[in-house]
């Protein structure tokens, strides 16, 4: 596999894990908005995209190919467990 192949296969791997770190915090901002948490706005995107990631990189080793829904739900579990224990703070 050629270098932008690969690069192409990883960008598209980690998309949906970037995509919900980023939405989770501005959408807890906006819903939760009696409690907000402690820590700062990139902090969060960084620890949600570091447990949504997790989640995926388990996947694909369990399921030895990613795109699963099994996977995208253990996704969002972990990026929804992670934002609420920060904002549970």
């Amino acid at each position: 596999m050629a270098l932008p192949d690969a690069l192409n296969h990883l960008l598209n791997f980690v998309a949906p894990a970037a995509w919900l770190a980023v939405a989770l915090p501005l959408l807890a901002r906006v819903v939760l908005v009696k409690t907000g948490a402690k820590t700062v706005l990139w902090a969060q995107v960084a620890i949600n995209f570091v447990a949504s990631l997790a989640a995926l990189g388990f996947s694909l080793w369990y399921f030895g190919h990613d795109g699963t829904m099994a996977g995208y739900a253990a996704m969002v579990l972990a990026g929804a467990t992670s934002q609420w224990l920060m904002q549970a703070r």
